[in-house]
This record gives C-alpha cells, sequence and structure tokens, in this order.
C-alpha cells in the first residue's frame, strides 16, 4: 500500500463543492517520485463550450483529468482527488517505464477548455491563480523543465524528454514522453505559472481548496 506524502491531508484532494465521481478504472496506485502537472486542452472552443460539459464528455469517454478549467469564464470542475491517477497520458511508454499518469507522488492533469492551434495564454484566463496556487500546494514545482511546449501541430512531433520528466513540475502534455498530441499548443509559461524554468523554493504548505464559487457540480453518469 502507497501512503501519500500529505498523509493526514488526503480529505483536501476534493475540492468542497464537486461531487465526488468514482473512476472504478483507475485502480493503479501511483508510483511515486517527483510531484507534477500536466496541462492539455480539451479540443473545444470555450466560447461555445462550459468546463461542466467538457468534463462530462471526458467522463463519457473515460479519460477524465483532475481539473476542467474554462479560462474565459473561470469555471473549474473537478473530477478526481489529487491523490488518484487520471486518464491515461499514454498507454505504452516503455522508456519512462510504463503509463506516465501513474509516475509522481502526484501527477495532475488539468484540461483547459481551448484549442492548441489558439494557445489559451493569448485570451483571458480568469481563476489561473487559484488552479496554480493548488498545484502549489501538493508541491509541484513551477519550473517547466521541458521549456515553452511547441506549437501546434508540429509540437505532435516532438518527443519528450524521459530526463526531464523525471525531475518533475509543469509540462504540456505535448511534452510527456511517448505521447503524440499537440495539446496545449505554444501557450506562455511565464504567464500561466509565473515562473519559466527557474524551479520555485519548496514552501510546506497545507493542500487548500479552490474556491467553491467557481466550482461546478458534475454528477456521476450512468
Amino acid at each position: 500500500m502507497v501512503t501519500h506524502p500529505e498523509g493526514e491531508h488526503v480529505a483536501h484532494a476534493w475540492m468542497p463543492g464537486v461531487t465526488r465521481l468514482r473512476m472504478t478504472k483507475r485502480s493503479a496506485p501511483l508510483m511515486g517520485g517527483a510531484p507534477r502537472a500536466v496541462w492539455t486542452t480539451t479540443g473545444t472552443d470555450p466560447r461555445i463550450v462550459s468546463a461542466r460539459s467538457a468534463a462530462q464528455i471526458l467522463v463519457q469517454s473515460g479519460t477524465p483529468t483532475h481539473l476542467v478549467w474554462n479560462p474565459l469564464s473561470g469555471e473549474i470542475v473537478q473530477l478526481l482527488p489529487a491523490t488518484v491517477p487520471a486518464g491515461d497520458l499514454c498507454r505504452t511508454a516503455p522508456e519512462t517505464g510504463g503509463d506516465p499518469s501513474l509516475h509522481g507522488r502526484v501527477c495532475l492533469q488539468i484540461a483547459v477548455v481551448g484549442l492548441a492551434a489558439r494557445p489559451f495564454t493569448d485570451e483571458p484566463m480568469l481563476a489561473a491563480e487559484a488552479i496554480v496556487a493548488w498545484l502549489d500546494s501538493w508541491h509541484v514545482p513551477r519550473s517547466w523543465q521541458g521549456g515553452q511546449p511547441g506549437a501546434a501541430p508540429a509540437a505532435r512531433d516532438d518527443r519528450g524528454s524521459v530526463r526531464l520528466w523525471g525531475r518533475g513540475g509543469n509540462f504540456g502534455h505535448s511534452q510527456v514522453p511517448g505521447t503524440r498530441t499537440a495539446a496545449p499548443g505554444r501557450v506562455d509559461i511565464a504567464l500561466l505559472t509565473g515562473i519559466a524554468q527557474v524551479p520555485r523554493p519548496r514552501v510546506e504548505t497545507t493542500p487548500a481548496p479552490l474556491p467553491t464559487a467557481r466550482l461546478s457540480e458534475v454528477h456521476s453518469i450512468g
């Protein structure tokens, strides 16, 4: 049995006001190691699709992320607690020792309602600070070991570095070893997390919930 590093603070892995969605397909435990966050996009227009609707699509497809965020409205939906692995980042990645979504003490996936060809950092990012603060509370360094993610569609052909992946921090989905995706596109990492490639000093904090005012409830389907 794997003991989570935050011990008694595991309850804070869920945000207040969000229905706990049970995903029975993700029974494999996290493998431990440096904590990390992976940013991806849903491939849908945030002017048309809400975070709630995008979250329901991810649930139906069996590829849940921890958070679904519409940066234009600030709406955030949580599908999984921080301590449970999200959907497969890559089904076969033998060079990394299996599915990367199982790596790290936490491997938090954020699906941004948006298009890889239109970097979401070029537009308003309401509630971005709250998400980054939540990642801070789980000790995810604000560093981007792989630098700024590549532009779509060329980023689909990028091969993520196993060495850099092992250091933890923030990554674009296209930077995860073994993946074939252009998401999230060429986002401005300095605007998103406030720090580009310089690791932020570790500060011991209690994992904090996001503001409930911007959270939507997602009910189990089926």
